[in-house]
């Protein structure tokens, strides 16, 4: 249900100025999203090489198709720390940084999703922790 109500949010604000082709594709890429992220739960509890690549290549496709999320999200969790003017504008410019940072991880995991190694990007998902501002780590370390 949760995944239902932000396709309709992202599809009022964001679709209004995109062509009908590219409603279709990113909606395309937003749905195999999802559905690879609901095949990470299945695969929780086996831990060989095959599902750790799914979980990878889901976490990869999720943020690249998703990035442009970050830029609301972060102007509203800077807005509800430091006030709605520093917001809109710390809160933007920090937004557009994570989204090019989300996307650029986000694509770089695709390119390396048969090394299951995890995502430089916390929260994984853009839907998690939707509330709190994205971090980013140095280190990589191997999926278990």
């Amino acid at each position: 249900m949760e995944y239902k109500i932000f396709l309709m949010y992202i599809s009022k604000q964001y679709f209004y100025f995109w062509s009908t082709e590219m409603q279709i594709i990113f909606k395309t890429l937003v749905i195999t999203a999802l559905l690879l992220a609901a095949t990470r739960i299945s695969f929780a509890e086996g831990s060989s090489h095959t599902s750790r690549v799914g979980e990878k290549l889901g976490v990869a496709i999720a943020n690249v198709s998703t990035g442009f999320v970050e830029l609301p999200k972060t102007i509203i969790a800077t807005s509800k720390t430091n006030g709605i003017a520093y917001g809109l504008t710390a809160g933007f410019m920090t937004g557009i940084v994570h989204t090019v940072g989300r996307t650029t991880l986000g694509a770089l995991d695709l390119a390396t999703f048969m090394i299951p190694t995890k995502s430089l990007v916390h929260s994984e998902y853009i839907w998690n922790n939707f509330s709190q501002e994205t971090t980013y780590t140095t280190n990589w370390q191997m999926r278990r």
